[in-house]
């Protein structure tokens, strides 16, 4: 035996507890590609990139390099379907190919839509080119109360997230990608807290609300330094009156004193912020 080959050994459980799988075994079958389905409710569509990617597996098609796709049995209109959890740019291609009659599939146990949506979290977290938007949306099919409490707080701040980060439609108006963003300020600072920043945001209605956006709005109304020195409605006036000219100053201010670009449009929004008058009390 070579020097450098080595055997699969365990390493140390010591403290850990080792999970039993819920599921059983899965198993693997040759399929027909035409002959598998994906589901919108957790997967994306094939855009430009998909698309690229596609054609470049269809013209470098090798078994050495194939990773079967990940599939479960589901019902659909009294028929039982194969769908696609993971890897259906592989499917796509398999499919294009003429030289490809069947491919290998590994067949899961998830058998409704939600187990499906976790299934395919699971296989796609940490996994570059899977966006946290498409993360987001299998949450909400998998019925994620997270998500389903980032949804909500958007909705009543008049806020819409998109489902990719193409679907903008007209001004971009109170519409954002910034998921992320939106969830971290949820877990920090509650629903409620977070609706009302989103809504200041939001009222101002300019355009696509962005992460920094969200940041130094989620500063100036939390901040001891700020937050009691103006109202929220203040607040979004000075946004609209400012509109795209924060941004600029912000840029300028956050090269010059180094500081990072959503605090630099923080500050800019508070210099033009209405300040409130404090009543000072008169000794008699």
């Amino acid at each position: 035996m070579q020097n450098n080959i080595r055997p699969i050994a365990p390493v140390s459980i010591s403290g850990l507890t080792p999970g039993k799988p819920s599921t059983g075994l899965p198993i693997f079958e040759m399929i027909r590609p035409g002959d598998l389905f994906v589901d919108p409710a957790y997967q994306r569509n094939v855009n430009e990139n998909g698309i690229r990617q596609i054609r470049r597996i269809i013209e470098a098609f090798d078994w050495t390099k194939y990773k079967p796709p990940i599939c479960a049995y589901a019902e659909c209109d009294g028929k039982t379907i194969l769908k696609v959890l993971d890897g259906q740019h592989t499917a796509i291609a398999a499919a294009s190919n003429p030289h490809i009659a069947e491919i290998p599939v590994m067949i899961v146990e998830a058998e409704d839509t939600i187990a499906q949506a976790k299934a395919f979290i699971g296989q796609n977290t940490d996994r570059l080119g899977v966006t946290n938007l498409q993360l987001h949306q299998a949450a909400l099919a998998a019925a994620d109360e997270d998500a389903q409490t980032i949804e909500l707080v958007c909705a009543r701040a008049n806020v819409k997230v998109l489902k990719t980060t193409n679907a903008y439609t007209g001004t971009g108006s109170n519409q954002t990608i910034a998921i992320k963003q939106i969830e971290a300020m949820i877990n920090r600072r509650g629903p409620v807290l977070s609706r009302e920043i989103l809504e200041t945001l939001a009222t101002a209605d300019r355009g696509p609300l962005t992460a920094p956006q969200i940041k130094a709005a989620e500063l100036l109304m939390t901040d001891p330094e700020y937050c009691d020195k103006f109202n929220p409605s203040d607040l979004t006036n000075a946004i609209v009156d400012l509109l795209h000219t924060a941004e600029e100053e912000a840029k300028i201010f956050a090269a010059t004193h180094k500081v990072p670009f959503w605090r630099a449009l923080a500050i800019a929004w508070f210099r033009k912020c209405k300040k409130k008058r404090h009543l000072i009390a008169r000794v008699a």
